[in-house]
């Protein structure tokens, strides 16, 4: 796929974390990160979509010099790493997909504070309470379905009605996106927690064998009329679509109705690690993010998602971020750091 960096970091979940760590830190003894690199130096774990974020990180290299190193796996991946490194982690600057990898961080106070003109390039609802990460762009949940074999007017309007026994061997799903977690987060938090956990419980009956590793699997799927609908975040249906070309495409993306719980807006953000000896050159790099530039390269590439410094326009293709009405409720403090909808999941032995 256009953007199949995230498929190769689940392959790393055969690996255990401590392998992991242990050939980070051989890595670190040779003097490639962390505090042994050179000043003019970062290492970046990744848990963004490798292709967005090197298009990212090559600009930032040329604009400034600094070279960056990357090492990407899942974002939750990352996070429990970073844990266990503690304040030896050879890590400069974290980059997620969503929210609560970066708010378990902070909880655990391994994030330094931002900058102040960083904060100020995006607006304060997309970035840490705290001010210790930074948003830089930002997704919407929505279905994707089959168009031959569902009209948009047979679609639900809330997320809830997913549990309708109506969807069984229709549906398909992937849970073990942290993706995912957003939209459990925000159906726990409008209608509580046992009716989050009957509402994955019947949502796993519907899906059956429909159980897919990440979304780009689901959105093909999907596409492919394999399953018919699915819950995922909207830029994977257009990286799907820049990847076959429109004349392929046999599916369609449909929000659900303005304020559902299921209607998230995601926010992938940047943090700088307490630990790092290159506070400077990592405050440069989230710069970078939120700056013009970055921006333009976030809504330029095949990304899909939007970026949040005003003034910088979304890709054409997208529909204005100002037409889309998600859930207002669910703010960066309400997602939270995702430990609810782990432990939901686990309750419903989906995760």
């Amino acid at each position: 796929m256009a953007q199949g960096g995230k498929r190769v970091r689940k392959a790393w979940r055969v690996m255990s974390l401590a392998a992991v760590t242990g050939m980070l830190a051989a890595v670190t003894a040779c003097g490639s990160g962390g505090g042994d690199a050179p000043a003019n130096s970062l290492v970046l774990y990744n848990g963004q979509h490798e292709q967005t974020t090197q298009a990212l990180v090559n600009a930032f290299e040329k604009q400034t010099g600094i070279t960056v190193t990357i090492r990407s796996d899942d974002e939750d991946v990352l996070a429990e790493q970073i844990m266990q490194e503690g304040s030896k982690s050879p890590a400069d600057v974290f980059y997620t997909e969503n929210s609560p990898a970066l708010m378990k961080l902070a909880g655990q106070h391994l994030l330094a504070p931002v900058a102040a003109a960083a904060l100020a390039a995006v607006p304060s609802s997309v970035s840490s309470p705290d001010k210790n990460w930074v948003g830089v762009s930002a997704r919407v949940s929505a279905l994707v379905y089959n168009t031959t074999d569902l009209k948009a007017s047979q679609l639900p309007s809330s997320v809830m009605d997913l549990a309708n026994p109506k969807w069984a061997g229709k549906l398909g799903i992937a849970p073990g996106e942290t993706d995912f977690q957003p939209i459990i987060t925000s159906i726990a938090d409008t209608y509580g927690s046992a009716a989050a956990l009957s509402w994955l419980k019947a949502v796993k009956a519907n899906a059956g064998s429909h159980d897919y590793p990440d979304n780009e699997t689901l959105t093909a799927e999907v596409n492919s009329g394999q399953v018919e609908i699915g819950l995922i975040n909207h830029y994977y249906w257009y990286r799907l679509r820049a990847q076959l070309g429109a004349s392929a495409m046999h599916s369609a993306l449909r929000f659900f109705a303005a304020g559902d719980a299921g209607y998230v807006l995601d926010v992938s953000g940047a943090a700088i690690l307490a630990s790092s000896t290159h506070q400077a050159a990592a405050q440069k790099f989230l710069a970078f993010l939120v700056s013009a530039a970055g921006q333009r390269i976030i809504a330029q590439t095949d990304s899909f998602e939007y970026p949040l410094r005003p003034g910088v326009a979304a890709n054409p293709q997208l529909p204005p971020l100002s037409s889309l009405h998600p859930d207002p409720a669910d703010t960066i403090a309400r997602l939270g750091d995702g430990s609810q909808a782990l432990s939901l999941l686990q309750q419903a032995q989906l995760g």
